[in-house]
């Protein structure tokens, strides 16, 4: 019966290590765990393993990843309070995960557009287009002022430059810049607030000020509290093998339940 009791008490244990205890999905969970932040070497270097050694294709990665950002779009900023969002995506992979949030976020009730000012002629996100306009997202061609995003949406989405960004802006994407740096809509980013180092965050200039940050596999070193302070924070992207948990020497926290994402700041 003492083994019994001890081998029940030691599954518990692990059920709560990767389970994250008995919260069930969609309840509130703000996590505690001291977190290790990426550079921006680190983060390159993860993609490319997880490309590489573990297999996954760069489609896998980005329904997972814009999934993710929806579902902590719609935790912070529900389409019944906010239920007009406008996506801004780049030409990259950041913009690859605000086509595919896009497309989850009108599932989850949002009246959703995009404006996409520098188009990547890859099938990839060219099919992730078409997907959004089969769902009825509507393109957004020329960025109206502040002043009319502010009265047309309730939210926006930064998808605009992830991890790789080098600065400068390039021209046809500075409209869009400064557009989620000048409005006074929430802005969520993804991964990366764009336009900031990745490691040493918004610097001294004028910078965009989210006030919700869905960081992707595990944050990097802008995210931390001395950056983001006052600024929600979220983890998607449950997805890491654990020998890259290991090999990065990763501390993450437990995603409740089967969620998605987990809450890292209250």
């Amino acid at each position: 019966m003492f083994f019994r009791l001890i081998s029940s008490a030691l599954l518990l244990r692990v059920a709560n290590v990767w389970g994250g205890g008995v919260m069930t999905s969609g309840a509130k969970h703000c996590s505690n765990v001291r977190l290790r932040y990426l550079t921006q070497k680190e983060a390159i270097a993860l993609d490319e393993d997880l490309f590489n050694e573990y297999k996954y294709s760069v489609n896998q990665l980005m329904e997972l990843a814009g999934l993710s950002v929806a579902t902590a779009v719609a935790r912070v900023y529900p389409p019944s309070t906010h239920p007009s969002a406008l996506i801004i995506c780049g030409p990259g992979n950041n913009g690859g995960d605000g086509l595919v949030a896009a497309r989850h976020m009108t599932l989850f009730g949002y009246k959703v557009s995009i404006h996409y000012p520098k188009r990547t002629e890859k099938p990839l996100y060219q099919n992730l287009l078409s997907q959004c306009e089969a769902f009825g997202v509507d393109i957004v061609e020329y960025l109206p002022a502040p002043k009319e995003l502010n009265n047309e949406y309730q939210v926006l989405v930064d998808a605009l430059f992830g991890f790789s960004f080098k600065p400068p802006v390039r021209k046809e994407l500075a409209t869009a810049m400064n557009a989620l740096i000048e409005t006074n809509l929430p802005v969520c980013s993804v991964d990366i607030p764009s336009g900031w180092d990745v490691e040493n965050g918004p610097g001294t200039g004028k910078a965009l000020k989210p006030t919700l940050l869905i960081s992707l596999s595990a944050p990097k070193l802008c995210a931390q509290d001395k950056y983001i302070e006052g600024v929600k924070h979220f983890l998607g992207g449950r997805f890491l093998p654990p020998g890259i948990v290991s090999k990065y020497y990763l501390r993450l926290p437990h995603y409740p339940g089967d969620d998605q994402v987990v809450q890292l700041s209250c």
